[in-house]
C-alpha cells in the first residue's frame, strides 16, 4: 500500500478475486477461529475455508475483489479484522452486506463497491485506486473502473484509522474542512 485513502495518493496492490456472490463472515473467518484477542493471530485464518493457501499469498498492501453480498451472515467484527490483519489494504466488492460495510470502515479497512459493472480483474493484477475519486486502475492491462465513492465522514474516518481513532480525536462525527472547523 502506498498511502491511506486521501485523494493525495492512491493505494497499489496485487489483487486477490473472488467473484462469488454472498461469502459470508464464517468463510471470511470461521466462528471457532476468533477466540482470540490477538488480532494478529487471526490473519493465518483469513479466507482459510474459502481457500486454504490464502493466508500464506497474502501481503500487506494487497487487494482483495469479491462479489455481490460479501461479508453476509454474523455481524461479527473479526471478519474484516482477519481481512486487514492478512495484509488486505482494501475491499473491492460488486456489493457488501451493511454490517460488513460498516465494520470495515469502523477498523479502518476501506471498501469501495462496483456494482454489476463487467471487469476483468484477476490475481496477481497490480491495482491503483483512488478511493475519494473512486477510480480503480488495472497496471497490469491498463483498464480502468468506477467505484462508489464513499462519503466524506467515511474518508475521514478511514484517514483516522477507524471509527474509534476518528472518535478520540474528534469527539463526535463532523465533516472535516468545513467552515469553523479544525482539519
Amino acid at each position: 500500500m502506498t498511502a491511506p485513502p486521501s485523494g493525495d495518493a492512491a493505494l497499489r496492490g496485487v489483487a486477490h478475486v473472488y467473484d462469488l456472490d454472498d461469502i459470508d463472515t464464517d468463510r471470511i473467518i470461521p466462528g471457532k477461529r476468533t477466540k482470540t484477542l490477538v488480532v494478529a493471530d487471526m490473519a493465518r485464518y483469513a479466507l482459510e475455508d474459502l481457500d486454504p493457501g490464502f493466508a500464506r499469498r497474502a501481503q500487506a498492501g494487497d487487494i482483495l475483489v469479491v462479489g455481490r453480498n460479501f461479508g453476509c451472515g454474523s455481524s461479527r467484527e473479526q471478519a474484516p479484522m482477519a481481512l486487514k490483519a492478512a495484509g488486505m489494504a482494501l475491499v473491492i466488492g460488486r456489493s457488501f452486506a451493511r454490517i460488513f460495510y460498516r465494520n470495515a470502515i469502523n477498523i479502518g479497512l476501506p471498501v469501495l463497491e462496483i456494482g454489476d459493472r463487467p471487469h476483468a480483474i484477476a490475481t496477481g493484477h497490480t491495482l491503483e485506486v483512488d478511493a475519494e475519486a473512486g477510480r480503480i486502475s488495472d497496471l497490469s492491462d491498463g483498464m480502468t473502473y468506477s467505484a462508489s465513492q464513499l462519503p466524506r465522514v467515511m474518508l475521514d474516518i478511514l484517514r483516522g484509522g477507524g471509527l474509534v481513532n476518528y472518535l478520540v480525536k474528534y469527539g463526535n462525527y463532523r465533516l472535516l474542512g468545513q467552515p469553523g472547523e479544525d482539519s
